[in-house]
């Protein structure tokens, strides 16, 4: 992690990152918390977040709008539009109200998008290939670490101001941020403007995807985890009310515990994708996320801090191993609709996990649907280790020998990695 952060451009992008990731750690549930405290329903929390990740929907669309513009700009007039998106929170204050509340959830979630996919785009260009696992995991580190304090300080701020404390913290952080990653030295060429209809224009991204054998197992393991993984979202809310007997808010004390875990995750997940390969680093993730997920089987304090804990570890190794793998793939003009692609088809998955989470967990006992989560979970992470050596674990390993897409369809051989 030296290494990387001995890189004056990556240093101050990373400081930058801090304020923006803090601001994120704030709202992780706040609008769930929000949804939950207004109306006293678990579908109403579950809903608000799937007003988050709904925008998916639109991913490609708005990869192609990251891929016309240089990463550093754009991602710094994206944090500063995040920021103003948020403002309308101060006009919450009753049920009637959750209609502004669901509409932030949409518009963040499209800066969420065009975020990811311009900061994806700014590591590849201030990063080389060798160093993008520790890139990831020092980012890992921070955003992990961040869940030790930030969900209980957004759950003490929303208690204390109702929300618009939230709002306040949410809207400084990306501000600070932009002001920051203003400041980040790095020669970008101007995109290329291609002769390419637009409908090539905007699949290339999901063309890329499939271009390597290691990205198609790895999306095909990812989205089997995905499609349950989304029930957690009004489960987990079940979880607490009913197994713990706590508050709502009592969540967060549980994300923030998770944080321990993804804390040491991040600072060793660059060490195991040396180890493990990309592939094998996210089947470790998944495997060490799964037991949690049948702590509904016996609800207890005692179970879930231990195996939360454990999670947490987990989370950053799967996260890590598919960034690191999705740079190192992919073509520098390619990368902002490819990675606008690759959270299209998780979140949609997701999105519609979330939905069916939110009817089910009113129908359904929670440690019913909670061990169903834990067996999907671990058949994807059995999926995902019988592809293990399609990526080497050595320090950089190259994509398997398939051809890649290059922009708007044309076929190039994959480049030899340093």
């Amino acid at each position: 992690m030296r290494a990387v952060l001995s890189r004056p451009a990556f240093r101050l992008l990373f400081c930058g990152l801090l304020f923006s990731m803090t601001a994120e750690s704030v709202l992780l549930l706040a609008l769930a918390i929000w949804a939950k405290d207004l109306t006293g329903s678990d579908g109403m929390a579950g809903a608000a977040i799937l007003a988050v990740v709904a925008p998916m929907a639109l991913a490609p669309v708005l990869g192609f709008v990251v891929d016309r513009f240089r990463r550093r700009p754009f991602l710094v007039a994206v944090l500063l539009s995040s920021a103003a998106m948020l403002t309308p929170l101060f006009l919450v204050h009753d049920r009637g109200d959750l209609w502004i509340l669901f509409t932030v959830g949409v518009g963040y979630g499209a800066s969420f998008i065009m975020v990811s996919a311009a900061l994806n785009g700014l590591i590849k260009e201030v990063v080389p290939d060798e160093l993008l696992a520790e890139a990831n995991g020092a980012l890992q580190t921070v955003k992990q670490g961040l869940r030790l304090v930030g969900p209980l300080l957004g759950a003490g701020l929303y208690g204390a101001t109702k929300g618009w404390g939230l709002a306040a913290v949410g809207i400084t952080g990306f501000v600070v941020a932009a002001l920051v990653i203003s400041a980040v030295r790095v020669h970008e060429q101007p995109p290329r403007r291609s002769e390419l209809r637009w409908a090539a224009e905007v699949t290339a991204g999901m063309r890329q995807l499939v271009a390597t054998a290691a990205m198609r197992r790895v999306m095909v393991g990812v989205v089997i985890a995905i499609t349950v993984f989304g029930f957690g979202e009004s489960v987990f809310f079940a979880y607490v009310d009913q197994g713990l007997h706590r508050s709502p808010t009592f969540l967060g004390v549980l994300i923030s515990i998770q944080g321990v875990g993804g804390l040491i995750g991040g600072l060793t997940a660059a060490k195991v994708v040396r180890r493990l390969g990309e592939i094998g680093t996210i089947t470790l993730g998944l495997a060490l996320f799964a037991p949690w997920q049948f702590a509904g089987l016996v609800p207890r304090l005692w179970l879930a801090v231990p195996l939360v804990v454990v999670a947490g570890l987990g989370l950053p190794y799967a996260i890590v191993g598919l960034m690191t793998l999705l740079q190192r793939t992919t073509p520098a003009e390619l990368m902002g609709r490819t990675s606008a692609a690759m959270d299209a088809l998780l979140s949609g998955p997701q999105a519609l996990s979330i939905a069916f989470g939110a009817v089910l967990v009113g129908l359904v006992d929670y440690r019913v649907l909670m061990t169903g989560m834990g067996v999907v979970m671990a058949a994807s992470a059995v999926y995902l280790w019988a592809g293990r050596g399609l990526t080497r674990p050595s320090e950089t390993a190259e994509p398997a020998p398939d051809q890649v897409v290059g922009d708007g369809g044309a076929v190039r051989q994959p480049e030899a990695v340093v």
